[in-house]
Order: structure tokens, then sequence, then C-alpha cells
């Protein structure tokens, strides 16, 4: 996995969106990041580890390439209104779901 600047992870974004734009997907996933890079320790050790702030962890990949990056509380409503755009600009591929018609429900519910 690659970890990128806001900026830069934003340009590869782009790029997997247009590369899965005929066929596939792009999954992203979001989660709070305290900067721990080593799994929290157990019980019996007392280890006490503070976070300076938060941060959000931000992850893409389309099966085979996956990138990443880590937004900062400072640097958050300018990521947030960017990566809005872009999800906007390319949420026009998305399949429309199936109607049911009325006739075929109220059969169904008697």
């Amino acid at each position: 996995m690659v970890l990128l600047e806001n900026d830069s992870f934003l340009t590869e974004l782009t790029r997997l969106f247009q590369k899965c734009r005929s066929s596939g997907s792009v999954v992203i996933t979001l989660k709070k990041y305290d900067g721990r890079t080593k799994p929290v320790p157990r019980k019996g050790h007392s280890e006490s580890f503070e976070p300076a702030d938060n941060k959000c962890l931000i992850r893409a990949s389309d099966g085979k390439k996956k990138i990443s990056t880590v937004v900062s509380t400072k640097e958050v409503i300018k990521f947030q209104m960017a990566y809005s755009n872009l999800l906007r600009a390319h949420m026009d591929g998305l399949k429309k779901k199936d109607k049911k018609s009325k006739s075929k429900k109220t059969k169904a519910t008697q």
C-alpha cells in the first residue's frame, strides 16, 4: 500500500475512477487514525499512548492498486471539499435501481 500526500492521493484516485469507469469498482474506506503502526498492547502491559491530534486514514483500492493518505484535523475542510467534488464528478457511472410496478406490489401484499 502506498501512503501518499493529500493532493497526490486525489490525483491517483481520479486515475482509479477513470480506469474503472467502464468496468470494475473502486473501494474507499475511512478510519480514525491515531498514528500507531503497531497493534495495541495487551492488558498486562501498561503502555499509555496519547495521540497528538485526531487524524483520518483514507484508503482506496481497485483490487490491484492500493493507495492511502492520512488527513490531519487542520487539513480536513480543504480535503473534504476537493474529495466531494471528485466524487460528484465520477458518480455518473452508477447503475439505476430497478423499480417494481405497483400492481406487482399490491398483489404480493394481499
